[in-house]
């Protein structure tokens, strides 16, 4: 098979197309799934330069959310067949033209979803769920503010957060991400770099907003505690903006706020049967149309070094998909 692989840690440079021997007969539990589509995120960036929680030794293939056709299945399995369709998650082994996942790894892809949007449903899709949901709380009629909010997770959170009752204030960086905000959902789209708390004091009367969903950290932590309403919930996801933050604790006392982690890893590992529940929901809410990745960037599997550095720039709308 054809697989892209990182071939010592660093930048995009370190990915090359291999022929590499196909993965063995998937074993007890297992699917083999013929690869048609293939996320792009940042936890690969990451991953490639040795700087991700889990840190595999080069060589190694990279990629850990796709979406194809199951060739094979293991003792055991029963929900699935060879030929039907999933969206599939693996540790490893993503960038390539087959891989073996546990089934339990695996959903279906709704009819009328294409390879290529349930490669990247199941992570963004998950982990807005779980943060907004289940981490934070949300109820209809809360006010969420969105960092990032033109990213995977971001856009994902939107569409959550609308479908679920709640009024949302999207932040991105640029005009051309506020306006694709407001076309997925979001109430308002604003600037979080410059006077983020008195806009969103304007929007919200003064109230300020009861949740913050976060995958930046930094600076915009500290900024977007003063923008909580009492009693206001934010949620760690990440730290793209530079690094983590030491909330004043005497802030969290008086306003009576909840820092809150989100880690999707978190769910799955420790409460697999929520994990799985959740995902049921999410692929029912999808087959529904009510739920709907976008996907700015396609690559052939063989670019996969320029579909990491899209992400690098931050040139991605929503996801980045490998395909063929």
């Amino acid at each position: 098979m054809k697989a892209v692989v990182c071939e010592a840690f660093g930048g995009p440079e370190v990915l090359a197309l291999r022929e590499m021997p196909d993965p063995p007969p998937p074993g007890p539990g297992e699917v083999q799934v013929r690869i048609g589509a293939r996320g792009v995120q940042y936890v690969d960036v990451l991953m490639l330069a040795g700087k991700y929680q889990f840190r595999p030794d080069p060589p190694f293939i990279p990629g850990n959310e796709a979406a194809g056709e199951i060739v094979a299945i293991g003792d055991g399995v029963t929900q699935f067949k060879p030929g039907d369709k999933v969206m599939s998650r693996h540790r490893l082994g993503a960038f390539a033209q087959l891989g073996n996942s546990r089934a339990e790894n695996c959903n279906p892809v709704p009819s009328g979803m294409s390879l290529e949007a349930a490669a990247v449903f199941s992570g963004a899709y998950h982990t807005a769920y779980h943060a907004l949901l289940q981490r934070g709380r949300m109820k209809a009629g809360d006010w969420v503010m969105i960092h990032g909010a033109a990213g995977g997770i971001g856009i994902a959170a939107i569409q959550v957060a609308k479908l679920f009752g709640a009024t949302v204030i999207a932040t991105a960086s640029t005009d051309e991400k506020r306006a694709v905000c407001l076309e997925e959902g979001a109430d308002y789209a604003i600037d979080y770099r410059e006077g983020l708390r008195d806009r969103v004091k304007e929007l919200t009367n003064d109230r300020g907003v009861d949740i913050v969903y976060d995958p930046i950290g930094a600076n915009v932590f500290d900024e977007s505690l003063r923008c909580l309403a009492w009693g206001g919930r934010i949620l760690v996801l990440g730290f793209l903006g530079g690094g983590p933050s030491t909330p004043r604790t005497n802030y969290l006392l008086i306003k009576g706020l909840e820092v809150i982690g989100v880690r999707l890893g978190g769910v799955t590992e420790q409460q697999p049967e929520v994990g799985r529940e959740n995902m049921r929901k999410l692929v029912e809410l999808a087959g529904q149309g009510k739920l709907r990745p976008r996907i700015s960037h396609r690559f052939p599997l063989e670019q996969a070094a320029d579909a990491v550095q899209a992400v690098i720039d931050r040139k991605v709308i929503g996801k980045a998909v490998l395909v063929g």
